[in-house]
C-alpha cells in the first residue's frame, strides 16, 4: 500500500485498506468493520484518541489561519466584532465537519504506522485496484 494513497483514502471517508466508501451510517456513526474488507477501524483500545488529537490539530490550526488573516486583512483598524464571530464559527464548525474524516484519516496513519497482521483485513482483487 502507498501511503499517499492511504492517506488520500482516510481523507476522503474511504476505508484506508481498499477504498471502500459509504463507511458512515450518520455523520458520527462509523461502521464498526469496512464492509468490503472487514478492516476493524478501532484497531486497538484508545485508537480513537487519535482521531480527537487529529481533530484538535486540524481545528487550532485552522483558527490561527481565520485569526490571523483576520488581523492581517483589518490592520491598522481591527475589526474585533467580525474577527470574533469568525473566529467563534470557525471553532464550532470546522471540528464538527472534519470530525468523520478525522477518524478515517487517523485510521489511515494508524496502519501506517503499524501495518496490518495477517488477518487483519481481507484484500480482494476488487478491493486492490480500488482508488
Amino acid at each position: 500500500m502507498r501511503p499517499t494513497r492511504v492517506l488520500v483514502r482516510g481523507l476522503a471517508r474511504r476505508c484506508p485498506v481498499c477504498g471502500q466508501g459509504e463507511l458512515f451510517t450518520r455523520w458520527f456513526t462509523l461502521a464498526e468493520r469496512c464492509p468490503r474488507c472487514a478492516l476493524r477501524f478501532e484497531r486497538i483500545e484508545g485508537h480513537w484518541l487519535g482521531a480527537l488529537g487529529l481533530n484538535t490539530i486540524v481545528s487550532f490550526c485552522l483558527l490561527f489561519v481565520v485569526v490571523v488573516a483576520g488581523l492581517v486583512l483589518s490592520h491598522p483598524d481591527f475589526a474585533m466584532v467580525p474577527l470574533v464571530v469568525a473566529a467563534v464559527v470557525t471553532a464550532v464548525v470546522v471540528p464538527l465537519a472534519f470530525y468523520p474524516s478525522s477518524k478515517t484519516m487517523w485510521t489511515a496513519i494508524d496502519i501506517l504506522m503499524r501495518p496490518l497482521e495477517p488477518g487483519e483485513a481481507v484484500m480482494t482483487d476488487v478491493g486492490r485496484g480500488r482508488g
